[in-house]
């Protein structure tokens, strides 16, 4: 999609006002969810939040700022991303079978490979290795299972895996300002959903890299990889391992500044777009490499990607 076309100079634009007409239908028109059970999740009243940053530590090319005032009608959020057990469930009711186990591999972590020999570096990002045979349910690997993981959060699953989930159980992913609104826990405007300080009192608050990204990983918060969805403290609203882990795909498209056309009340993202919005960073997050793992802080990726540090959560309507 084009960039967002600017506003001219003392005369207003009929683009614009069109765009901001079709972003306004398609909020009023955004997809529903009622059916799902509410069982493991929070009630979240909505209202109005101030969504984005303008901290020094923000990244504008990512689409961070500006801050704006966003209002939400109340919806349920899960308490954790979506289990390996959950997802498990989920395969064995409705037969279902990933991306990733369609296309044959998906991306592993080099320090986590358990078959090195059906593996092919990254161009540009050669700790992530395509593993033939790895999948949510191998996630290291052919060779490796789910054996001690059925609380952490399912990993190799595509945006197209994370909506067939959606579909069987009756729930939604969140919008990305439904995503923020709940990381952030009732706080406003916070860097992390705890408050502005990593490591308020040295207590280690989400599972994120410790150590000299790629290549010495300390795992001083007591995980080399995912750990179990509830190891750290919940959020003002409840929810846990918002931040770290893995990241959560979104219902959005991800642009960089649609949001200047976006409405203020239940705002989507574009109508159409090559990727997917991710939110919340994962166990592989550093400052020196992708300082994601912040309440504003957002990316993209192509729909059909999986890898080891993407999951998701779910959403319900009230």
């Amino acid at each position: 999609m084009s960039p967002v076309p600017p506003q001219p100079c003392c005369v207003p634009s009929r683009e614009r006002l069109t765009l901001i007409r079709i972003s306004a239908a398609r909020s009023a028109a955004r997809r529903k969810a009622t059916r799902g059970s509410t069982q493991g999740m929070a009630r979240l009243d909505g209202g109005w939040f101030l969504m984005g940053s303008e901290a020094p530590d923000t990244l504008p090319l990512d689409g961070e700022s500006p801050v704006r005032r966003v209002g939400l009608d109340p919806f349920f959020a899960s308490l954790y991303p979506v289990t390996n057990q959950q997802f498990a469930e989920f395969v064995a009711a409705a037969n279902y079978r990933t991306d990733a186990e369609r296309f044959g591999w998906s991306f592993v972590f080099k320090d986590q490979i358990q078959h090195p020999m059906s593996r092919v570096a990254i161009l540009g990002a050669p700790w992530w290795f395509r593993v033939d045979g790895a999948s949510w349910s191998r996630p290291f690997g052919p060779d490796s299972s789910l054996a001690g993981l059925d609380t952490h959060p399912v990993a190799h699953v595509s945006f197209a895996d994370a909506q067939a989930f959606c579909d069987w159980s009756g729930t939604r992913l969140p919008t990305e300002a439904e995503w923020e609104y709940a990381a952030r826990g009732g706080r406003e405007q916070t860097t992390y959903p705890w408050g502005d300080e990593l490591l308020p009192g040295g207590r280690h608050m989400c599972n994120i890299w410790q150590g000299k990204f790629p290549d010495n990983n300390l795992a001083e918060d007591g995980f080399a990889g995912t750990s179990p969805v509830d190891s750290f403290r919940p959020n003002g609203f409840g929810l846990f391992s918002v931040i770290g882990n893995v990241w959560e795909w979104c219902a959005d498209y991800f642009h960089t500044d649609w949001h200047a056309l976006a409405s203020q009340r239940n705002p989507v993202g574009p109508p159409t777009g090559a990727t997917r919005v991710l939110k919340g960073g994962s166990y592989l997050c550093h400052e020196s490499y992708c300082y994601r793992y912040r309440n504003s802080a957002r990316t993209g990726n192509s729909p059909d990607t999986s890898a080891g540090n993407i999951g998701f959560r779910v959403v319900r309507d009230l």
